[in-house]
């Protein structure tokens, strides 16, 4: 805000005279400006104080306005009008020496700004002054209105100037050659000094001239003063007409004083609840004029209660704020209210006004906007090329000449889709006059803000249809749509919502993805992330967030905190200068983590400075040549400590501090150390050790949660480290900032078809609101599911998507950086469907009838009328009111009385004119529209009252008609007369009767306004009317009242008080001619009950309870309820003092009858044997007590009783260590609890009483007993899956030093481990158990404590259910019956997990059992179960069962072997025979020759082996793979058919080779190999026997092929032995005997 001029201070007395009232909240707002500077405000009196002829000059001179010459341009009339300010600016500059005067100007100032309204005839050369005035206002206000600068005191400092701004004048000569003193030259530029931002800082240079001269001017310096001489016939002018207002305001004071007694006396009224008063405006608005393209802000602050309602208007017009998305910013908080207009353009010129209001009235202020628009030349670019005339659509910078109309067909509706998916908005756009070479400007908003084209947005432009595609739909992307088409100046809106759900999880239950990811106060050092919170929590709640970062130009993501964080605001640090990054964040819960969200804009790691040095200049300009200049260099300074330090954001994982750096810092840059302490110790630890911090932020982690801290800075640079900063107060390392309460009073309210509105009020002490997510639930569901997945800010919201025709409920829950609220509490169900009348058809209401005068003044009259008599189906909304000039008999034109509806059937009318008669209508307004206004009602003439006796009361209205009673309500008149009212008279007639039949109803006068009327005629109508009395007399009546019918109607229902098992007291009613819109209204004494804080009022459908808290005598009273837009249901119930005395004993009553149980008295048996006697009460007070008794004698809490009262559980129990026989007999619990009281007895005498001594006393046995390690569960068996036996125990109390040992038959059976008790069980496996395993098993437990043992017998009977079991196991492990064939013949099998005996086999073959012989036998081998069938044939085919008994029951297992199954079978035994028979006679090499044999040269060699084959073998030999016969060196033979020898008498380096034998018959082929390596030696050839290189027989590697084929395999590897001669041998087997068939890894055999 700024201060008033120097040229307006002296003359705001002045101002109220003739000031327009578009201007009248500007020069308030300066007036209270004024009164709060005393500096100035001693000036300007000292001014005043001057003397009679500087006042008068000043004061004639007063609205000369400097401005006002800058655009005169010369004008003669303004030349004399600064003439007059430069004598009034004299007259303030010699004010200094009169400051002490400055008290008696104010009182002065004050008294004359109270006569405003007297100053409307003013004479004729004040009303001149005042057209300079205005101009002059405007002239200032083109230049500052719009400038945040604020002028301070008398020196006028403005807020800090933009670097390098010199002060300069604009030179006279060269502008202002006709004036005395220089103007400011106003720009239009938005001057805007504080916040500078990147994108203003080239605006504030260009404007810096500007700022200077405006400060010069405002100071008054550089105005010369030339025209000072004044003629004293100028003098006596100004001093006569100054003693003209002096004695005009001199009457008007008196006339001021004696209308504000009667004003306050007329409040004191109207408002005699002193709790609520009408709204007032502390704080009004001013007006403002701007350029285009700038944002405009009205501020003003109310009082009043209850809270006054504030509403914005426009030329009278509502402000919708949803229509205009962006365009309007309305703000209400504690009392203070803004309007925000952004981007102002010329249709924004137009009068606002603020309305308060409130149950006891309305009233508003207005102000003014003036846009201007900057002046420029058409762009010849958009003409013809000809030189024509402008077209009546042509283009100017002020925008088209002519208005187009854009219409929107085939519009978008409200959308709904799925993260990841690709959406499209559309809309067809039809523009009328189509002009072809102009495009209209398309735009596209979310949420008010400018949607720019990028990766994930596309816009698209056809020529008739504007598009918008979401490529990959976000919840960011979810919001308020719209499109707005323009024409130059004109344009027109359209929008939808659309809804982006979450994305199916990954993995089933994990929240959604977090959402707009934002990256704050990024430096060197850190980069504080932030986001918003998902509204899918997945069923579980979230246990933190993780944050991802990424290099930008990389694709390597790395989670940044190692643990999850709660805060929705994180600072990242390990970032490298200069670099850089993108983050994403990740919700966490118990079932896992959600998808990633929508990744950040890049963020560098640099500092603000850089970034904005680097922003606006990028690089620096070639100058074409490079200066290098030197430097001495300078001395290191050790910088100084940093100031300024604090604790800028605290919470459980972080703490950010922020500093500035010291003045003292030499001429190179400064790196800073944090230390840290625990609060009230001065231990501190350095937190950056290794690196320095380069920015003045840095967050600091690893702290103690809960614990205080306080933080210092020290500065550092080459020269060293530099002192510590002051320290920061004790820091708790803590949430500051709490998880926000849950909202409040939910209301839904139908919308359309699909949709509910739904609204609810601000948690209490919310902080950093993020806003709100909202859930619905079809009633009786219990499936919540989310309305929004964005949070939307404010406190209404519209759900979509919903089902026409079902109930829904909704919850509401806050959201900020700490986390979300709690659900608010669940709203009413409402069923949706459209808003006005649910699909039924409503209509405006009739006209409102009998209107009358309550009250006239001299300039206003106040009216009343009667609701009309058809209201439309629905409630209405308000009335507005006409009026109209009767001038001899001959009405005028009507008038609106007033924009806003009016509530009340009561208006005043203002700004009439003194006698002149007037007419009025009045229109009553609903869901539907405004309805026919009345007819005029009878001329009214506009005089001062001046009756002694009330005026009329109004609004008379019947109530609660009953067959013989009525009750009549009223209003008090608005006229009083001339003394207070005392009381009321009620009149009544017959409906028929004559005017001399009303009788009045009651003698004396009533002091309250309602009466119950009874003694009426059932069916009989009545009407009535209702006087005022004062001292003076009684005054005029009232309007009759509609006639009524004395009648019960139908279905008609009364108040009905009731009081409930709690006791609590209410009045309940219920009503079945509800509409949709229908509510319940509870008055006391029928006066609306407003938030009674000894009242609860529940209303739930048809039916509401008023519920008393503690019904007291505060509380006596009538007690009504109306249910409105309906037919007249009400009723009411008196509470008188009897009556409540009634109540509250059935209250009592109720409450406190007798204390309820839920058991009677009991006795059990304690683990220690103790013996417990209890019952349980339903609910016990605070003050309940029990009495216990014993054979009718209380005994009491001590060593043998010990009591105990539970109030909480209701438990009473009494506990005795022990029984005796002393003890027989009956025991007794008493209770009371206030008023209540009950008792229960138990009997224990005989048999009753000896059996549960008994059992106390083994009980106490069995304590003593496991106070040692013992047996939970005794020792038992079980079979496993595996068939085995496990005997297992339970046990407890078992400790490390316990050791267990097991007993067979009395003989410790050794284990192996040790037992670890683990889930106290103790087990010992048997596996396969059999009949040996048969006996008496036994385990004992024993420590320091004592031992116990458990025993199992397993012998006879128990054996024999053992071993059931475990053969039916065995049974149940069998696998399915399998065919297998075999040279034999075939076989059958199954597989158990092991066999005993006492598993009995049987087989049946085709229902017969089979007898066992050589060729079909049975056996078990291992596990396996089997049938052999020998030489099988045909018969054999058929279906064989296995039958398992396991002493009880027969499993079976079946297998069918017939067809295909036997065939294949079969066929693959003979295939198995033969093949047998071929392995059993093909030829072979069964042994004798070694792999490699080494000899030296003339050595001899033997070799022999043994062949076999039936028939005998064919035998050759083979070296080196070539054919080879005996010689006289070597020498070959066979014999026998299988001795098989190779002789060399001596040995060369020739016969060194492979040697092969090879032996076949008609089964197969095999070849067997020996490598012969001969050695060059001298010496004499000796024989010796060959063995292998370790001194045995080498094993013979052979090679066998089928009789068709035969493969060489060639050996690689060689051996030297160290002998000189090896002979192989080899047994020969016997022929009869069965060779054996070996597979080795080189031989191969081939039948």
């Amino acid at each position: 805000m700024m201060s008033l001029p120097f040229y307006q201070r002296h003359h705001e007395h002045y101002d109220r005279a003739y000031r327009h009232k578009a201007l009248s909240s500007t020069v308030s707002q300066y007036q209270k400006e004024t009164k709060s500077k005393s500096a100035v405000y001693a000036q300007g009196s000292a001014a005043y104080a001057r003397g009679s002829a500087a006042y008068r000059h000043s004061s004639a001179a007063g609205f000369s306005l400097d401005s006002s010459a800058a655009y005169s341009h010369g004008s003669s009339a303004y030349d004399l009008e600064s003439a007059a300010y430069s004598y009034g600016s004299a007259a303030y500059d010699h004010s200094a020496a009169q400051s002490k005067r400055s008290a008696a100007y104010s009182l002065d100032s004050e008294s004359l700004s109270t006569s405003s309204a007297a100053h409307s005839h003013a004479s004729e050369s004040i009303n001149k002054l005042a057209a300079a005035y205005r101009l002059g206002s405007e002239a200032y206000s083109l230049g500052l209105k719009n400038s945040n600068l604020m002028i301070e005191d008398q020196s006028y400092k403005m807020s800090p100037k933009a670097k390098r701004a010199k002060q300069s004048l604009i030179s006279e000569d060269k502008e202002n050659e006709a004036l005395d003193y220089s103007v400011p030259i106003f720009t239009g530029r938005a001057v805007n000094i504080s916040g500078i931002t990147d994108t203003e800082e080239e605006r504030i240079k260009e404007s810096a001239a500007y700022v200077a001269k405006r400060n010069l001017f405002a100071t008054g310096e550089g105005v010369s003063v030339s025209k000072v001489a004044k003629t004293t016939s100028e003098e006596q002018h100004h001093e006569k007409k100054s003693r003209k207002v002096a004695i005009r305001e001199s009457a008007e004071r008196v006339a001021m004083k004696k209308t504000l007694e009667e004003t306050q006396a007329f409040h004191k009224k109207l408002n005699q609840d002193k709790l609520l008063h009408a709204p007032e405006f502390i704080i009004e608005p001013r007006s403002h004029t701007i350029w285009e393209k700038e944002n405009v802000r009205f501020n003003c602050s109310v009082a009043g209660w209850p809270e006054p309602r504030v509403t914005w208007y426009k030329n009278n017009v509502p402000i919708d704020v949803q229509a205009h998305p962006g365009k309007y910013i309305i703000q209400s908080r504690y009392g203070l209210h803004s309007l925000e207009i952004t981007e102002c353009e010329f249709d924004d010129t137009a009068q606002y006004h603020a309305s308060a209001m409130n149950v006891k009235g309305e009233v508003s202020v207005y102000a003014s906007l003036v846009v201007k628009r900057y002046k420029g030349e058409i762009d010849a670019s958009l003409l013809h090329a000809r030189n024509l005339s402008l077209s009546p659509f042509a283009v100017t910078p002020h925008g088209y000449a002519s208005r187009f109309e854009i219409s929107f067909v085939d519009k978008f509706d409200v959308a709904f889709g799925r993260e990841g998916e690709t959406m499209s908005l559309g809309c067809t756009v039809v523009i009328n006059p189509d002009i072809k070479r102009f495009k209209p400007d398309i735009e596209w908003y979310r949420n008010g803000v400018l949607i720019t084209p990028s990766k994930w947005v596309q816009m698209q432009w056809s020529g008739e249809r504007a598009s918008l595609t979401l490529t990959h739909a976000n919840k960011e992307d979810e919001g308020l749509y719209t499109l707005r088409v323009a024409m130059g100046e004109y344009y027109e809106e359209y929008s939808g919502y659309v809804f982006v759900r979450d994305a199916d999880a990954e993995i089933p239950g994990a929240p959604g993805a977090p959402l707009d990811v934002q990256c704050l106060d990024a430096n060197k050092d850190y980069v504080i992330v932030s986001w918003k919170q998902p509204a899918v929590d997945g069923g579980n709640p979230i246990l933190g967030y993780f944050i991802d970062r990424c290099e930008v130009g990389t694709s390597h993501w790395t989670q940044c905190n190692e643990n999850p964080v709660k805060f929705a605001r994180f600072p990242v640090t390990g970032l490298i200068e200069g670099r850089s990054y993108i983050f994403r964040v990740r919700a966490v819960n118990k079932a896992g983590v959600s998808l990633p969200s929508r990744v950040s804009e890049p963020v560098a790691a640099l500092d603000p400075a850089d970034r904005a040095r680097l922003k606006s200049h990028p690089s620096a300009p070639w100058t074409g040549q490079i200066i290098v200049t030197e430097e001495e260099p300078a001395e290191g300074v050790v910088p100084g400590a940093p100031t300024d330090l604090q604790v800028i954001e605290a919470t459980k994982n972080y703490v950010v501090l922020s500093w500035k750096p010291p003045g003292q810092r030499g001429h190179e840059g400064i790196m800073y150390y944090v230390e840290k302490c625990v609060a009230g110790t001065e231990d501190w630890q350095r937190v950056n050790t290794e690196i320095p911090v380069k920015s003045p932020r840095f967050a600091v982690f690893d702290l103690s949660e809960g614990k205080s801290y306080c933080f210092r800075v020290r500065c550092c640079n080459s020269a060293g480290i530099g002192e510590p900063s002051e320290a920061t107060e004790a820091t708790v390392v803590d949430d500051k900032l709490d998880i926000p309460k849950a909202p409040g009073r939910i209301m839904p309210t139908r919308n359309t078809d699909t949709s509910v509105v739904v609204t609810w009020t601000e948690p209490p002490d919310a902080k950093e609101l993020v806003g709100y997510y909202i859930e619905s639930s079809v009633e009786g569901s219990g499936r919540w599911e989310p309305c929004n997945n964005n949070p939307v800010k404010g406190t209404r919201f519209i759900c979509h998507g919903l089902s026409n025709g079902e109930k829904y409920i909704f919850r509401v829950r806050a959201v900020n950086a700490a986390g979300l609220s709690e659900f608010s509490q669940e709203s009413e169900p409402i069923e949706v469907k459209a808003a006005i009348g649910g699909g039924l058809l409503h209509a405006a209401p009739s006209p409102p009838y009998d209107i009358v005068v309550l009250e006239s003044v001299r300039d206003s009259m106040v009216l009343g009328w009667k609701q009309p008599e058809a209201i439309g189906g629905t409630e209405i909304t308000g009335y507005y009111v006409n009026y109209r000039e009767v001038v001899d008999g001959v009405p005028g034109k009507w008038k609106e009385a007033n924009i806003k509806a009016v509530t009340e059937r009561a208006y005043r009318i203002q700004d009439l004119k003194e006698n002149m008669v007037y007419q009025f209508q009045v229109a009553a307004a609903n869901l539907a529209g405004v309805g026919t206004p009345s007819k005029p009602s009878k001329p009214f003439k506009c005089e001062e009252w001046t009756i002694a006796v009330p005026g009329p009361p109004h609004d008379v209205k019947c109530t609660e008609v009953r067959k013989d009673s009525l009750v009549l309500l009223w209003k008090e008149p608005v006229y009083s007369g001339r003394s207070p009212i005392v009381g009321y008279y009620v009149d009544m007639k017959e409906t028929e009767a004559k005017e001399e039949h009303w009788r009045s109803v009651n003698e004396k006068p009533l002091q309250k306004k309602f009466l119950k009327i009874g003694g009426l005629t059932q069916g009989v109508s009545y009407v009535f009317r209702v006087r005022a009395t004062n001292q003076a007399g009684v005054g005029k009546p009232s309007d009759v009242t509609d006639a009524v019918i004395a009648e019960t109607r139908p279905g008609t229902k009364e108040v009905v008080v009731d009081v409930d098992d709690n006791g609590v007291i209410s009045l309940n009613f219920e009503c079945d001619q509800m509409s949709p819109d229908s509510k319940f209204i509870w008055s006391k004494n029928y006066e609306p009950i407003e938030d009674d804080p000894r009242l609860n009022i529940d209303t739930k459908g048809g039916k509401s309870k008023l519920s008393f808290k503690d019904l007291g005598e505060d509380d006596l009273g009538i007690y009504s309820c109306i249910v409105t837009d309906t037919d007249g249901v009400s009723s009411s119930y008196t509470i008188n003092e009897e009556e409540m005395k009634r109540l509250l004993a059935l209250s009592h009553e109720r409450q406190f009858p007798t204390v309820p149980l839920i058991s009677e008295l009991a006795v059990e048996i304690l683990e220690k044997g103790e013996v417990r006697f209890w019952l349980q009460a339903e609910k016990l007070s605070g003050n309940a007590k029990a009495n216990f008794v014993f054979n009718d004698k209380e005994i009491f809490n001590g060593e043998k009783y010990k009591m105990k009262v539970d109030r909480n559980t209701g438990l009473v129990e009494m506990i005795m260590d022990k029984l005796e026989e002393k003890d027989e007999g009956t025991y007794t619990f008493q209770l009371q609890d206030g008023k209540a009281t009950n008792q229960s007895s138990l009997v224990l005498i005989g048999d009753v009483f000896k059996k549960l001594r008994d059992e106390a006393d083994f009980q106490k046995k069995e304590w003593h007993r496991k106070q040692g390690p013992h047996f939970v569960d005794k020792l038992g068996w079980e079979v496993t899956d595996e068939c085995n036996v496990m005997l297992k125990c339970k046990v407890a109390n078992i400790k490390k030093e316990t050791h267990i040992v097991w007993y067979k038959d009395d003989r410790e059976i050794m284990v192996d481990e040790e037992h670890d008790f683990k889930d106290g069980v103790c087990t010992l496996l048997i596996s396969e158990f059999s009949k040996k395993d048969a006996g008496t098993y036994e385990v004992i437990l024993k420590d320091d404590r004592g031992k116990d043992s458990s025993e199992l017998k397993l012998k006879d009977t128990a054996f024999a259910d053992l071993m059931n079991e475990v053969c039916r196991r065995i049974a149940l492990s069998a696998t399915d019956l399998k065919i297998q064939s075999t040279a034999e013949g075939i076989r059958l099998y199954s597989y158990v997990t092991y066999y005993v005996e006492d598993l009995r086999v049987g087989w049946v073959h085709n229902d017969t059992q089979i007898k066992f012989t050589d060729r079909m036998r049975t056996g078990v081998t291992g596990e396996q179960i089997w049938l052999q069938i020998n030489e099988p044939t045909p018969q054999d085919k058929g279906r064989y069962i296995m039958e398992l008994f396991d002493g009880s029951t027969t499993h079976k297992k079946t297998v069918d072997l017939s067809g295909q199954a036997f065939d294949e079978a079969f066929a693959e035994f003979q295939r198995l025979k033969q093949a047998a028979i071929a392995e059993k006679n093909r030829a072979r090499v069964l042994g004798g020759l070694p792999d490699v044999v080494t000899i030296q040269e003339g050595k001899a060699l033997n070799l022999s082996c043994t062949v076999w084959g039936d028939p005998t073998p064919e035998v050759s030999w083979l070296k080196n793979e070539k054919s080879f016969v005996s010689d006289a060196n070597c020498i070959l033979k066979f014999e026998s058919g299988k001795n098989v020898s190779f002789s060399i008498s001596t040995v060369s380096t020739q016969d060194s080779g492979k040697y092969s034998i090879v032996v076949k018959n008609k089964y197969g082929t095999e070849t067997s190999d020996v490598t012969v390596i001969v050695m060059p030696v001298s010496g004499q050839t000796d024989t010796a026997q060959g063995h292998s290189q370790n001194n045995k027989t080498v094993s013979k590697k052979k090679k066998a092929t089928t009789a068709n084929k035969q493969k060489e395999v060639g050996k690689k590897d060689f051996i030297k032995p160290h002998i000189e001669e090896i002979t192989a041998t080899e047994e020969t087997p016997d022929p009869n005997e069965m060779p054996p068939v070996e597979t080795e890894k080189d031989t191969k055999s081939n039948q």
